[in-house]
């Protein structure tokens, strides 16, 4: 016997191994869709109650018809063979435009940062984590009730 004529058996067995590994383990889960009501809750009744009125699911006849009558194939053909042309369209505008983000990584970083700083932040924005907690802790104090007035 060769050497894989040899291991087939053994892959045979490993195969059989896993199919009946896997089929127990699915086997364990079963009970895990069906779970019972522990009867000495005392909200028990009620659990099994809600449990028994909503252990169906709902049926198509249950959802509501659609006000207006579906459109025919062709229709919906037609609107999707205008989405394809747009589409098209739309891909060639976009391959007309003339993209500047394939230059130097470095010298576009550089273009951004210089474009952000010379926007002037708002002094809010400043703040550092520390004055924001601070901040917040104020207005906490701030919007904390006042203590009960006495009835007598």
């Amino acid at each position: 016997m060769t050497g894989p004529e040899m291991n087939a058996p053994i892959r045979k067995f490993a195969a059989v191994l896993a199919a009946a590994v896997a089929s127990a383990g699915l086997t364990a889960c079963v009970g895990a869709f069906n779970p019972q009501t522990d009867p000495t809750s005392p909200v028990a009744p009620r659990v099994q109650a809600l449990v028994d009125a909503n252990r169906e699911y709902p049926r198509w006849a249950d959802f509501p018809k659609s006000p207006e009558p579906q459109p025919d194939p062709a229709v919906v053909a037609a609107e999707v063979n205008t989405l394809r042309v747009t589409s098209g369209a739309l891909a060639g505008e976009v391959s007309r435009i003339e993209w500047t983000l394939n230059e130097d990584p470095a010298a576009f970083a550089e273009a951004v940062r210089a474009r952000v700083d010379a926007v002037q932040v708002a002094p809010v924005t400043q703040n550092t984590a520390a004055e924001i907690e601070e901040f917040a802790r104020r207005v906490r104090e701030r919007g904390r009730a006042p203590p009960p007035i006495p009835r007598r």
